[in-house]
């Protein structure tokens, strides 16, 4: 037999099947059945059980109710959805407390500061996947809310370039029979992929959602009306928030249509080689945003975030924000002014939005109001300033009033909770003054009550108390209790006294009781109606806070190429890379053992540097140094050079290190390769290509004839001809510069001096021959057995070689030339009826398998 409150959890759990049902019960948060084993399994609480019938228990385990939090943020980093069930009123229904979900929390809705990074944003996508792809995600603890569609034959791969840029905490995926199913590396990112009914991203339906929303009678006004799927995928958002967290709806008071034409896109691979905001070990320490963010607010540090992953294509924008950075970077003393109004600022975005959910505690309003308190000091030092940067007027005068109203309300120290009094300040309200004076009286005469009755009594002994089962009552001895005066009511007999009360003090009683009651009550209210005040001017206070995390940006951007003598690019639309100077932006400043130095980089109208030398010399440093500079200056940032001339870039792509991806059966030389032909795809000539030993996964011959042949594509082909820093250890590459104008070669300087190999670090022109291979064992620290064996070795293969190398085993490309190019007739027939400008590398590889196996018959 099913107990009532047993059947009550079954009818709340039938609805959230799939997500962990919180069933308050008195102080705790209980789970049950298949819930309570995943929840002590992954909370390590304990597993009890309770009986419901006669010999039948159910398993159970429960977390306390005034540490939920925590162990919510622990089942919530983990990708579990979380439904609270809180008791709702107050009249039992059949002998029961009535429950229902209030809130079901998942990894895309997290609204509490402790569960939440302050300085990343947490956002809930949504896709809608057709013929032409849509995405739509918000941020409800910003009021973020933007979508933008994909067409072409790389629409999925567009969607999935912009996915991993926003890396959000919950992608809503159709639940249809064609649903979309996530590429596995978001799971990188730490989505939680949520499938959602296939109707709801119908797109009446959802637009239907929308116009609700917005109470709205159309979406034109929000660049989507023409769009079905960015329309689905919205309404999608919308109504899983209605679903989930409807007072988060609240916060969504705008739609942003955006294009990613206006943005450089930036692969996976790309960010994951270039370390912009995770080094390769996955933290923050020595990736690109540890050297640029010096901001003071968490608004600030998210906004530079975004900046980072998404650098501009419009000149105009780039050369606006690189404007504010020389402002700032010239005025050394206002911006130390600037900094410390900024310094410790709250973080208004989100507060804001906990104002307009009802979710703000009363010390965040303080701590509201004291952000809010600041804007006035920094309007008036961006004024005297005459600064690019500017706190719109109606967002100064919102935090004015804002501020205003929360100190005359609030008071200076009030409680954690609104489950105590004392939250309103006094004098705020008369009728709650009025009570509060009461129950001040009232306390006062309880507190003179045992001094009068004794003194009216005669009665020495006579105690006045309290306790929580019988209230106040005044306490005599049973020798004295003969004495007591005729208005004493007998309320309780112990075993030496006798307790009573009288009608006065019965009065008194309740007047405080209620009175605590009422004050409540009335505070309660008086807060809801300052959380009101301040809600209806939440777009003007949004608007403050946007500005002031640019303004942090700028700041921060301003204060790094001071610190670190960055210098302003100079920007053009041509496709020049000149570079002087350059310096590598993270490895500069963590270099302590030798001081950094810098390189020159010159690329113009489609020209290739085929880059060789050894190991450990720094040419990957190089690489990823020209590709940070050029990505730093399109952001808006000042760059690590002595001068820098940058035609804007389309698109940057990397090829840099290896990797093998296990979980896709993809070895290190396929990642290789399905990188390159990524690029080779999609790059344009006004692209910048980062290419690190492309081959070097497979055989020597196989190696080079792949890296030779993606060279020649990429100088051959019409659509490609881009900017290109090919780094190599084929030296015998360094040929093409004489068969291809646009290749150019480059190496890394080294010195030898009596045995003694150093590494300048320095790029000057001309191919290297050497790799120093067995030079870099060695500093290595391979065992000095090892490297004299392997010196040994190289030295028999080179005298039994046929073709000559160079002492540190690598061939000597003279030697090879005629190798790959003294064809059989046939073969040098064949090669001169191709069309190299239609080939493409694929093709040109199965090409010279070809020719190598008729040479070999």
């Amino acid at each position: 037999m099913t107990t009532p409150i047993r059947q009550q959890y079954l009818n709340i759990k039938k609805q959230y099947p799939d997500v962990i049902v919180f069933f308050r019960l008195g102080d705790f948060y209980e789970t049950f059945d298949d819930d309570a084993r995943l929840v002590a399994g992954e909370l390590d609480v304990v597993l009890t059980s309770r009986p419901v019938a006669k010999g039948e228990r159910i398993p159970m385990a429960g977390v306390p109710h005034h540490a939920a939090e925590n162990y919510l943020a622990r089942l919530i980093a983990k990708g579990y959805k979380v439904a609270i069930a809180e008791q709702t009123g107050t009249d039992p229904q059949d002998g029961l407390m009535p429950r229902e979900v209030v809130r079901v929390v998942t990894p895309g809705t997290v609204v509490e500061a402790s569960m939440l990074d302050a300085r990343r944003n947490n956002y809930l996508a949504a896709v809608a996947i057709g013929e032409r792809c849509a995405l739509a995600f918000c941020d409800i603890t910003t009021g973020e809310f933007a979508a933008t569609q994909f067409a072409g034959s790389d629409a999925r791969g567009a969607l999935v370039r912009e996915l991993e840029r926003l890396a959000p905490a919950e992608v809503l995926v159709s639940g249809g029979p064609d649903a979309w199913h996530a590429p596995a590396d978001l799971a990188v990112f730490g989505a939680t992929v949520t499938p959602y009914p296939a109707w709801r991203f119908d797109a009446d339906t959802a637009r239907r959602a929308l116009l609700d929303h917005f109470k709205v009678g159309t979406l034109d006004g929000f660049g989507i009306a023409g769009s079905p799927p960015m329309t689905a995928a919205a309404g999608a958002i919308v109504q899983y928030l209605k679903d989930t967290q409807a007072a988060a709806l609240a916060q969504l008071t705008d739609l942003r249509a955006y294009s990613t034409d206006s943005y450089m896109l930036l692969d996976a691979a790309t960010r994951r080689n270039l370390e912009l905001t995770r080094s390769m070990r996955g933290d923050a320490r020595g990736a690109l945003l540890s050297v640029l963010d010096q901001t003071l607010t968490p608004m600030g540090a998210r906004l530079l975030h975004t900046w980072i992953n998404q650098p501009l294509l419009d000149r105009a924008q780039i050369e606006s924000r690189l404007d504010a950075v020389a402002h700032f970077a010239g005025a050394a003393m206002r911006r130390a002014e600037l900094r410390q109004a900024l310094k410790g600022m709250t973080d208004l975005e989100r507060l804001v939005n906990r104002v307009i959910q009802g979710a703000a505690l009363p010390r965040e309003m303080n701590a509201l109001r004291a952000g809010l308190e600041r804007v006035e000091t920094i309007r008036a030092l961006l004024a005297d300033a005459a600064s690019p940067v500017s706190v719109p007027p109606v967002g100064v005068a919102a935090a004015r009033e804002a501020a205003a109203a929360i100190a005359a309300a609030i008071s200076d120290e009030p409680p954690a909770t609104m489950n105590n009094t004392g939250v309103i300040r006094g004098g705020y309200s008369a009728e709650l003054d009025g009570v509060s004076q009461a129950v001040r009286e009232a306390k006062q005469w309880l507190a003179n009550l045992e001094r009068t009755e004794r003194e009216r009594t005669g009665i020495k002994t006579l105690k006045v108390g309290y306790n929580q089962v019988f209230g106040y009552y005044i306490e005599i001895s049973k020798a004295a209790s003969e004495h007591a005066p005729s208005d004493y009511i007998r309320k309780q007999t112990l075993t030496n006294a006798e307790r009573y009360i009288t009608p006065a003090l019965k009065e008194q009683e309740t007047l405080i009781l209620n009175a605590e009651e009422r004050t409540l009550d009335l505070e309660r209210q008086i807060y809801r109606e300052t959380l009101r005040q301040i809600a209806v001017r939440s777009r003007d206070l949004l608007a403050a806070a946007h500005a002031l995390a640019h303004l942090d940006v700028c700041l921060s951007l301003a204060e790094v190429a001071v610190l670190n003598r960055y210098v302003r690019p100079v920007l053009s639309d041509g496709r020049e890379l000149l570079i002087a100077g350059g310096r590598h932006p993270v490895v500069e400043l963590s270099a302590r053992q030798e001081p950094f130095v810098p390189n020159d980089t010159r690329l113009s109208d489609g020209e290739l540097v085929v880059l060789t030398g050894p190991n450990m010399a720094g040419k990957t440093t190089y690489l990823r140094q020209t590709a940070l500079i050029v990505l730093m200056a399109q952001i808006g940032s000042f760059v690590p050079a002595d001068e820098a001339h940058i035609g804007i870039v389309d698109r940057i792509f990397t090829r840099v290190g290896a990797q093998d991806d296990i979980s896709a059966g993809q070895s290190t030389f396929m990642v290789e390769m399905v990188e390159t032909a990524n690029i080779l795809h999609h790059a344009t000539p006004r692209s910048l290509l980062i290419l690190d030993e492309i081959g070097r996964g497979t055989s020597t011959y196989d190696g080079l004839a792949i890296a030779w042949a993606v060279i020649e594509h990429i100088h051959n082909h019409p659509r490609l001809q881009a900017k290109t820093l090919f780094a190599t250890h084929y030296h015998e590459l360094i040929a093409l510069s004489d068969r291809l104008p646009r290749v150019k070669n480059y190496n890394v300087a080294v010195s030898e001096a009596e045995g003694k190999v150093t590494f300048l670090r320095k790029i000057v022109p001309g191919g290297a021959d050497r790799s120093y291979g067995i030079h870099v064992a060695q500093l290595a620290g391979l065992p000095r057995p090892i490297i004299n064996r392997a010196e040994e070795i190289m030295d028999d293969l080179e005298s039994q070689s046929s073709e000559p190398r160079s002492v540190r085993g690598e061939r000597s490309p003279a030697p090879l030339q005629p190798a790959l190019f003294n064809l059989s007739d046939p073969v040098l027939e064949e090669l001169k009826s191709l069309d190299l400008e239609a080939l493409t590398p694929l093709e040109a590889l199965n090409r010279l398998y070809q020719w190598q196996s008729a040479l070999k018959k």
